[in-house]
């Protein structure tokens, strides 16, 4: 894992991959699922669409809040957070999920910013939101000694995060290109940076997570561990349901800006 002031991570490339990446599959797989999210009267989260009555990732209240999703994809979070009454900005890298996200903007009549950049670097002035969310968007594909600190600046005091990532117990058990088993097939403490060649995803420890998270001003209010019901809807290729229904394939973050 890279940390701040490392020589070499300005050429690190991962940024540019990441976006690649997204352009291909952004393009051949996430467009057509993008409008089931949109539609969704209930947010639900994640793999196993864990419904918001379960787990409460957003504030009680959103009216008139000033709202980032960083990472956004195809922006389903950020128009749930305008249906909610918060006024979002969605940010992502990739050009075609953007393209995606204004195409649902323009058949559901819902009209919020969007913004293609690296959600650790973001356009916005220091304190400029109420609220930062992530699902498996800056979360996961974005350096978290980059981005969490991003997110920390971007808040203001008071401000909450949400956010949401592949486990650790899923990270030390799934291989390249394979679904998670029952084998942990790396160390613990060398979790952090997975590099998948195409793409390049982050999972730091609860530990180093939580410890990054507090040296930015964070207070961390719950981790939630998702449990996949049973019977679950699908599987996926890299994890199945019966695996996720005995260890957390992912889990919801949730803390507060404390200054």
């Amino acid at each position: 894992m890279d940390r701040p002031g490392d020589s070499d991570r300005a050429h690190d490339p991962y940024v540019e991959r990441n976006e690649t990446y997204w352009d291909r599959v952004g393009a051949a797989a996430h467009g057509p699922l993008a409008r089931a999210a949109w539609a969704r009267d209930e947010p639900a989260w994640g793999l196993w669409a864990t419904p918001e009555s379960e787990v409460s990732v957003l504030p009680a209240t959103l009216a008139g809040a000033d709202a980032v999703e960083l990472g956004c994809g195809t922006a389903y979070v950020s128009a749930w957070l305008a249906r909610a009454g918060a006024l979002p900005v969605g940010v992502d890298v990739s050009a075609e999920q953007l393209a995606t996200a204004r195409a649902m903007q323009e058949e559901f009549g819902l009209a919020f910013p969007l913004v293609q950049g690296n959600a650790e670097q973001v356009p916005y002035p220091d304190g400029s939101f109420d609220f930062a969310i992530s699902e498996f968007g800056a979360s996961l594909w974005c350096d978290p000694y980059a981005w969490i600190p991003e997110a920390a600046r971007l808040l203001r005091p008071g401000g909450r995060l949400a956010f949401s990532r592949y486990s650790p117990t899923y990270a030390l058990c799934v291989p390249p290109g394979g679904q998670a088993g029952t084998t942990m097939l790396r160390s613990h403490f060398e979790l952090g940076r997975l590099d998948w060649g195409e793409r390049v995803e982050f999972v730091l420890p609860h530990g180093e997570m939580l410890r990054l998270l507090r040296s930015c001003g964070f207070e961390v209010e719950d981790l939630i561990e998702i449990q996949a019901p049973e019977p679950a809807h699908r599987d996926y290729a890299e994890v199945s349901a019966e695996w996720a229904n005995q260890w957390p394939s992912e889990e919801i973050w949730k803390a507060r800006r404390t200054g």
